[in-house]
């Protein structure tokens, strides 16, 4: 498989002819679902033919079970099968442009077209009085499920390094606000696996745009009513317009009619940000397309089943780890005097302190340096870590680096005090600092990892991990608990960002 890169390119201004880049960027996509769809033909052949050959031995089946007078064997069932379960996985759109790659809507496709085989073959059973041998489809529609699954899940991760390299990414072009057009831009230059390669912005006459295109690192190519003309100059393939009062729905609607003809897609932001999409429900009212947003999911995220998640994944994690806590206790009391355990202070649910055990990673009586450090260091109180910080040990540099020395936290979470999943525990001093946003992290118990620290980890500013705390706290699921602890695994096997 060889991709393209992907990217504006120069293009034509006169006719509005895209260029090879343009190409390129339709290239790309085609093979992408060119190869997805060569996976999903062979997820669905093995896992119809490993059915067949699982429950009759072979080929050598015996002839289908129903009242018609001419006998059909499994294979012709089997093939037939194939078809069916292909043409629902193209007829569902599960290799939509727009859809695969990225998202949940991709896998929920999936198992709509698998639900509707189990229809289609539930309808012909009564139809025909078709007695389909049962153990036969048991075995192939859930094992060619998950075959599915398991292929577009490493597709993703194939096209995740790809973009992250700069290749098979779509160029876009942003409208909007300076503000608005500012944090959509930023969202996509920081999340260079999200497919997106910012080649322009468009911003409003008369509202800061030329202080905007002094500070925007990106190129200011026109405002929001020439944008037709910005994009044809920047080779853009997709234009994102975020909140402008100068953009109503007429002019949106004409808008991609003229992007249509150019082949161009067109995204409009909702202008909320950190919503997870359980939150999100898609309305129509009168034509006119609405985003419902339930409430933030605090009750949830103290729910009874989170806390036995909690309780059995700790535990659970306490037996098998308990080698590796004796050899880091070992290694933390042979190399430096002072305790084996570190017990701090945290400040946890609803305000409630308890003390948190960690590997003691700093040489004794480290905290009453802190102060100072904080004083010498810009004064924040708020999630203060020095990257060459004097007081940690070498042995406890390592600890930290691979987040060792969190291990002991696993017994806080024994005790209820804490959790797997949630907002980095703090000390008296960093709550004090809170403002009435920032206290919302005290509406769940604190976490032995949680979403910032598999999104930088210490490297993060303290904006953004803040922000990240309370889109956690606000957006709580299970799903999400299940992929932190996935990401964490390889977050902490690299090592990167933690001091």
């Amino acid at each position: 498989m060889n991709f393209e890169f992907a990217g504006g390119g120069d293009v034509d201004v006169v006719s509005g002819a895209t260029t090879l880049q343009g190409v390129r960027r339709r290239h790309w996509r085609a093979e992408y679902i060119q190869q997805v769809a060569v996976t999903d033909v062979l997820a669905v052949v093995l896992a119809v033919g490993a059915a067949q050959i699982t429950r009759f031995g072979g080929p050598a089946a015996p002839p289908l079970a129903w009242p018609l007078p001419y006998e059909v064997g499994y294979s012709v069932v089997s093939g037939a099968l194939a078809l069916v379960w292909l043409a629902l996985l193209s007829g569902c759109g599960t290799r939509a442009p727009h859809v695969i790659g990225t998202g949940v809507e991709e896998f929920r496709r999936l198992f709509s077209a698998t639900l509707r085989l189990f229809g289609v073959l539930a309808i012909l059973a009564l139809i025909f009085q078709i007695d389909f041998a049962r153990g036969y489809l048991a075995i192939a529609l859930p094992a060619g499920l998950l075959a599915l699954v398991v292929g577009r899940v490493c597709w993703r991760m194939v096209l995740r390094q790809w973009r992250a390299r700069g290749r098979c990414r779509t160029a876009v072009l942003v409208v909007g606000s300076p503000e608005a057009a500012h944090a959509m831009a930023s969202v996509f230059t920081e999340e260079p696996t999200s497919g997106y390669r910012v080649v322009g912005v468009c911003v409003p006459e008369g509202t800061g745009r030329d202080e905007f295109a002094a500070g925007a690192g990106h190129s200011v190519l026109g405002d929001d009513r020439s944008v037709l003309e910005a994009v044809r100059r920047s080779g853009a393939d997709s234009v994102a317009v975020a909140a402008t009062e100068h953009l109503g729905p007429a002019e949106l609607r004409r808008m991609a009619w003229e992007l249509d003809q150019l082949g161009v897609d067109l995204i409009v932001a909702p202008g909320v940000v950190d919503i997870a999409g359980v939150r999100l429900t898609n309305r129509q009212v009168a034509g006119m397309p609405l985003l419902h947003i339930d409430g933030p999911r605090y009750s949830l995220a103290k729910s009874r089943r989170k806390a036995a998640f909690d309780l059995c994944f700790a535990a659970t994690v306490l037996v098998l780890i308990a080698p590796i806590l004796i050899a880091i206790a070992l290694a933390v009391k042979t190399t430096s005097a002072g305790p084996v355990f570190y017990r701090s202070e945290r400040i946890g649910l609803d305000g409630v302190p308890f003390r948190m055990i960690k590997f003691r990673s700093m040489f004794a009586d480290a905290d009453r340096m802190a102060d100072q450090l904080i004083a010498d260091h810009g004064g924040n109180p708020v999630f203060f870590k020095l990257k060459d910080d004097p007081r940690v040990t070498p042995v406890g540099r390592f600890l930290r680096k691979y987040s060792l020395d969190e291990l002991p936290q696993f017994i806080n979470v024994v005790r209820g005090e804490m959790s797997v999943v949630g907002p980095r525990p703090q000390v008296q001093r960093e709550v004090d600092s809170y403002d009435g946003e920032m206290r919302r992290r005290l509406l769940v118990k604190p976490g032995v990892t949680g979403l910032w620290q598999v999104s930088g980890r210490s490297d993060l500013s303290v904006e953004e991990s803040v922000r990240l705390d309370l889109s956690y706290v606000e957006n709580w699921s299970m799903l999400l608990d299940l992929e932190l602890i996935g990401r964490t695994i390889g977050t902490v096997a690299q090592g990167d960002g933690a001091y």
